[in-house]
């Protein structure tokens, strides 16, 4: 099907281009979306009479976009999941979920607008594109962990399974320590001249051994 594009598109042209597409991508994103318009004649002098309206408008959204790239690019918004020891999620973080992330920090981001190529179903942090525009996009990362405290570390480059040997070695090396004291206990308790000579009920002298 061709069709006139009433906006930038990626990987199919710009705004006032007829481009030939599926049908059903047609019918199921572009048409709908308002993306653009059938390319027959009506349409064709539709566009050029709505042009320069098309293309004003256009330039407002794609500044407005602008604006909440500079503030949005390179922040990183914290989702708290269930997951196993392993780091697999009981579940996955969606397009929804990152959206829902952001806008819970004040920006205004629609599900829409974010970029998966797969859910995501791992522990760890995850580089995501948000498109504002159709020629602005921003790059967010989501920190997904199973706490904040998690979260923390991951933020500082260490992952689950890193925290949970670090934890693992210190609480080893405080058993140690602990066993190390209790040693040192013992060994000062200990009379350094040894053990006292017993001594003769009746006499009170020493008892010593006959074979001295």
């Amino acid at each position: 099907m061709d069709v006139i594009l009433l906006e930038r598109v990626a990987k199919l042209g710009q705004m006032g281009e007829v481009v030939s597409v599926r049908e059903g991508y047609a019918r199921n994103y572009l048409l709908p979306q308002g993306k653009a318009l059938r390319a027959n004649e009506a349409n064709k002098a539709r566009f050029e009479a709505e042009k320069a309206q098309l293309e004003a408008r256009n330039l407002e959204t794609r500044k407005e976009a602008e604006k909440l790239s500079q503030d949005l690019d390179g922040q990183t918004f914290i989702v708290i999941r269930s997951a196993s020891d392993g780091g697999s999620l009981y579940g996955s973080v969606s397009t929804r979920d990152a959206a829902d992330a952001a806008s819970e920090a004040g920006f205004s981001v629609d599900r829409k607008q974010v970029a998966l190529s797969a859910p995501i179903k791992e522990l760890g942090l995850h580089e995501v594109t948000v498109h504002l525009h159709p020629e602005v996009e921003a790059k967010i990362t989501l920190n997904v962990a199973r706490s904040p405290e998690e979260a923390e570390l991951q933020a500082q480059g260490k992952t689950i399974q890193e925290a949970a040997a670090e934890e693992e070695a210190a609480a080893e090396y405080e058993i140690q320590e602990l066993f190390d004291d209790i040693g040192s206990a013992g060994l000062d308790d200990e009379d350094p001249r040894g053990p006292e000579p017993q001594q003769d009920s009746e006499s009170n002298e020493p008892i010593t051994d006959d074979n001295e």
